[in-house]
């Protein structure tokens, strides 16, 4: 061996400082040698933050406030890497503080983050500048730079990364940028379903699980789910789910699968590989009910398609979904009976879906969880929609009362269905007759009052299937549900607005529900509608002809127009044009009315006196019962005064009725006076006075107005029925009833001496002898054209001669009627169109007048 060179060494230079070993115990004195020029001192000083701000939040707050962030920033783009790693160490540990992570926002840090990721850097700078990242994308903007700054395309090379801290920092970034929509297109294009496929494999649960959620995210979108098929990403799915020990694993493979299946070709796909069969399979074996739940979820979202609601009966899901329904568990319930809702779409699944599953739904009912109660009635309608036998089989598992009693739920989507539901439900007669026993029209009035247009919606059209009958009617009439419903003809949303006019026209079919309608202003809203392209609809203009059918003074007072086949009934009355915006009053107001000297009110009230007997016999045996009952309940009087118009009829009642009391009233004291004496004869006194004064009482509160009969106009009608009605010709009888009515109504008028014929001093003469503007037509013994054409209708609808009525100007009015021709000679049997006629009633009483012709329009505007 050699013997060794001792080597010279060399004094340092005179003006170098030797290498000085820094000491501090204060962050703060630390943060100020952020700023020295030394390298191996920024190294010392980031590493020696790192450790501090490693132990916990508050040390990150406290060199927030020291000002670290904004050197450590300037440190990231430093020369040496070893300072520009221990900077990113600092910050990447710091980045987890909402505060750090605003003021890097700030600092618009992600750029100078993203240049880290370069290839040729070292493995901790990536680390810690995706850790970085992966803290800040939590925020939306932050997201927006990153996608800007192309920050996309070095996080996905890093998936790649031989270090599992890179992998699944830069993995967290991506699953936070994908959340995005807009990123999905980005990813694809980066080709981003290999390395995500890949990391599946991953020896690290949490990389895993990562990269099964970044592939639920992005599998939303459909180009995507092609590319993960082609990448033979569906059979690692499956397999996933066959391996017992990725159980914690299942429920998002599962749920990426769920968007798969969405496309008809990959849900064909997997059929044919018999995934979907083991798919069904393990869910029906699976006792976690996030995979339960997730996996009806996945059912639902495919169902949507109709091809895929084909493969899926193939596959028979809809004894899996019926097995879910009996899971206890809530989530489930609700997602294998929305799964159920989607699958009704294709009939033969609604088949076989209501034949075992109605029961079950109709169970969960009763649930004290409202979702439950929603899902359940959703999918019920669903299964009753346009199926009788599913109506049937819902029917019978006693759904009626619970669908009932879900009118009254909390959750609109509940009220909506179970509306829905019960309507299916009326399309069969025993049902709907047995839902109306149940009260549904008095539980639709909470529903009609609902801000939720689709509650608003289903219980008008609720109400429309239910109004067909007369005691439904009545019900929500008097449950105050035709107020409510007249509201939703005022609603902007279409489908409101029309099954609220389908509902109107079905409730209009009683004169007492229409009056009520009107009374409510459903006129002048349906008016308003049908006046409007936009809002007018199939029903709004059925709905306004129908309420005014049913309430004929109105539509004449409306409109100056009656149909033959509008049959005037006692209680009409003719008020004259009324102006648009005024309102239309009732008899009973009318007649409240103190006399004037506007235009009489005609009235028509031909009742038949046993009618009026009847009615009065109902009422006193009402009042003997009031009297003699124990349990008597004094209601306190209206405040309303009788109407001054009583007939002499009804004045002589009255009497009557005052004297047999009386005498009644005085036989009792005689005998009184003789058996107790003198106290009792008073006592009964008082005990006559409390009766007298309940019983006026009980007559204002109990008994409804009723206008005076007309027995004037009862004895025409019966006079008319005896002569006219045998004459074997409609234009006889027309004749014959126009020469009828001119004759009580002041006979034939010279045409020139028409301003002669003082028929207003004559009806003036009638209102002040009954000291009312409201006259019974029997009383006017001098009419004009609008007297006479209402006398001839009333006349001509009682004894079956079909003639309408029309409303001129200047006190016109006329009837028209429709009469076959009789056939040219020589030509027998041959059938010609009927022609309308007017009738006069006024020159030429009897003669017609061809429609159409110069006679016609003079009689009119003479």
């Amino acid at each position: 061996m050699g013997k060794k060179v001792k080597k010279e060494v060399e004094p340092p230079p005179k003006d170098v400082f030797d290498p000085l070993l820094v000491e501090s115990k204060t962050a703060a004195t630390v943060v100020l040698m952020l700023s020295s020029p030394e390298e191996e001192v920024l190294a010392k000083a980031c590493d020696a933050l790192y450790k501090f701000a490693s132990k916990g939040d508050e040390n990150k707050v406290t060199l927030l406030g020291l000002g670290a962030v904004e050197h450590l920033y300037k440190l990231i783009s430093h020369e040496d890497p070893i300072v520009r790693r221990n900077a990113i160490m600092v910050l990447g540990i710091m980045a987890s503080n909402h505060d750090v992570k605003k003021l890097l926002r700030e600092l618009d840090v992600t750029n100078s983050l993203i240049s880290q990721l370069a290839p040729e850097e070292d493995v901790v700078i990536h680390e810690f500048a995706t850790l970085c990242l992966a803290h800040m994308a939590v925020e939306y903007t932050t997201k927006i730079q990153i996608f800007e700054q192309s920050g996309l395309e070095p996080l996905i090379r890093l998936l790649g990364s031989p270090d599992p801290d890179v992998k699944k920092n830069s993995l967290e970034c991506i699953y936070l940028l994908v959340q995005d929509f807009q990123s999905h297109a980005a990813v694809r294009e980066l080709n981003v379903i290999p390395p995500l496929l890949e990391l599946l494999k991953s020896e690290y649960p949490v990389i895993q699980l990562l990269a099964l959620k970044t592939l639920e995210e992005i599998s939303k979108d459909g180009e995507t789910r092609i590319i993960l098929g082609e990448n033979k990403g569906l059979d690692c799915l499956l397999q996933i789910l066959e391996t017992n020990e990725f159980s914690d694993l299942h429920v998002e493979a599962l749920a990426v699968l769920g968007n798969c299946l969405e496309d008809a070709h990959t849900l064909q796909l997997i059929q044919q590989t018999g995934g979907l069969k083991k798919l069904l399979s393990f869910v029906g074996d699976s006792t976690v009910p996030d995979i339960q739940k997730n996996a009806a979820k996945a059912i639902t979202r495919a169902a949507y398609d109709s091809e895929n609601r084909k493969i899926l009966k193939e596959e028979e899901v809809e004894k899996c979904l019926i097995n879910l329904l009996e899971i206890n568990n809530d989530g489930v319930k609700v997602a294998a009976s929305e799964a159920i809702s989607a699958m009704c779409e294709n009939s033969a699944s609604k088949r076989a879906l209501g034949l075992q599953g109605i029961p079950q739904l109709v169970q969960l009912l009763s649930s004290d969880n409202e979702e439950v109660k929603e899902a359940a009635v959703t999918a019920l309608a669903n299964l009753t929609a346009a199926s009788p036998s599913n109506a049937r089989a819902a029917a019978e598992a006693e759904v009626i009362e619970p669908l009932v009693n879900t009118l009254n739920a909390q959750r609109d989507g509940a009220v909506a269905n179970a509306a829905a539901a019960l309507t299916n439900l009326a399309t069969q007669e025993p049902f709907r007759v047995n839902i109306q026993s149940r009260g549904i029209m008095r539980a639709l009035a909470g529903p009609l009052r609902s801000t939720n247009s689709q509650v608003q919606s289903k219980a008008a059209f609720a109400v429309a299937a239910f109004g067909c009958d007369a005691d439904a009617r009545t019900e929500l009439r008097n449950a105050g549900g035709l107020g409510p419903l007249v509201e939703l003809l005022h609603s902007t949303n279409k489908e409101v607005r029309r099954n609220a006019c389908l509902a109107v026209m079905v409730c209009a079919s009683d004169e007492l529900t229409a009056v009520e309608l009107c009374r409510l202003g459903a006129l002048d809203i349906l008016e308003e509608i049908n006046l409007s392209i936009v809002r007018k609809n199939n029903y709004s203009e059925a709905a306004l002809e129908k309420l005014l059918d049913n309430n004929l003074s109105q539509k004449y007072s409306r409109m100056g127009y009656l149909s033959s086949s509008n049959i005037i009934t006692d209680g009409f009355y003719d008020c004259g044009q009324i102006k648009p915006g005024v309102k239309f009053l009732s008899l009973e107001e009318l007649s409240m009315r103190e006399l004037t000297d506007q235009r009489a009110i005609i009235f028509i009230n031909a009742k038949p006196k046993e009618d009026l007997a009847v009615e009065e016999k109902a009422q006193d045996s009402f009042f003997e019962q009031t009297i003699l009952s124990p349990s008597i309940s004094r209601k306190s009087s209206r405040d309303r005064a009788r109407s001054s118009m009583v007939s002499p009829v009804e004045e002589k009642q009255e009497l009557s009725g005052q004297r047999s009391s009386l005498s009644k009233s005085s036989t009792g004291e005689k005998g009184l006076r003789k058996g107790k004496g003198k106290k009792e004869d008073e006592k009964m006194k008082e005990v006559a006075q409390i009766i007298s004064k309940v019983q006026d009482e009980i007559n204002l509160e109990n008994s409804h107005w009723l206008p005076p009969p007309d027995f004037i106009l009862l004895d025409y009608i019966n006079d008319a029925s005896r002569t006219i009605l045998p004459l074997t010709t409609t234009r006889g009888q027309v004749v014959a009833l126009a020469q009828f009515v001119a004759d009580k109504m002041g006979g034939p008028i010279e045409r020139d001496k028409l301003h002669d014929f003082s028929w207003e001093l004559h009806v003036s003469e009638v209102e002040f002898e009954l000291k009312s503007n409201v006259v019974p037509i029997g009383k006017v013994k001098k009419g004009t054209f609008y007297h006479r054409a209402l006398l001839f209708k009333v006349i001509a609808d009682r004894i079956g001669i079909r003639c309408s009525l029309v409303r001129g100007e200047y006190n016109r009015a006329w009837n028209e009627v429709e009469l076959v021709e009789d056939s040219p000679q020589g030509i027998a049997g041959l059938l010609l169109p009927p022609k309308k006629y007017m009738v006069d009633l006024m020159f030429e009483p009897g003669f017609l007048i061809k429609q159409g012709s110069a006679e016609a329009d003079q009689y009119k505007h003479i």
